[in-house]
């Protein structure tokens, strides 16, 4: 069982989300569209566990797997779609054991990019909500602190209850 802790939001993640950025692109080379930071420690101000999310946009999906050597070289463990269809999903752990990274790789044009972005925009854009957010993960690694499952399924009905939100202010964002 891994612990579950959120800490207060630190702005070092920023860095840690753009030195790893580098050595993806080196990695998967010119299949990178694009990387994103995302996840609760791209979101200022709000309580995160300490692991960086990366969603990264790619040009062929297939080619990622063609590279999974690549990324088991920069210290990835290899999930595959890991429950959401189209994705390849990778992790990576500290020499101590300790979860530091996920990278979530879509295809561009993929709707899960869409809702990611579009999530992490509105939890900026709306600090009520995304305090909120951070309010209901510290309740649940409270009660929760050595259950991801119980923690994750606790922030479920908020994240969908969000994602709706998220998705109707990001077409009015978009003029639609």
């Amino acid at each position: 069982m891994r612990k579950v802790e959120v800490i207060l939001h630190d702005p070092k993640w920023q860095e840690a989300f753009e030195a790893e950025s580098k050595h993806v692109v080196d990695a998967l080379d010119e299949n990178v569209v694009a990387i994103h930071h995302i996840g609760s420690t791209a979101i200022p101000g709000i309580y995160a566990k300490p692991i960086i999310d990366l969603l990264v946009e790619v040009k062929d999906i297939i080619k990622v797997d063609e590279q999974s050597s690549v990324m088991e070289s920069l210290g990835y463990e290899v999930m595959g779609e890991f429950g959401i269809p189209d994705r390849r999903y990778f992790r990576k752990d500290s020499q101590e054991g300790v979860r530091t990274h996920h990278i979530h790789a879509f295809e561009v044009g993929s709707e899960q990019v869409e809702r990611h972005l579009a999530f992490r925009d509105y939890m900026i854009a709306h600090t009520e909500d995304a305090q909120r957010y951070s309010e209901l993960k510290r309740k649940l690694a409270r009660e929760h602190p050595t259950n991801i499952d119980r923690y994750m399924d606790g922030k479920d009905e908020f994240i969908k209850e969000m994602d709706k939100k998220a998705a109707q202010w990001r077409k009015l964002q978009m003029g639609q």
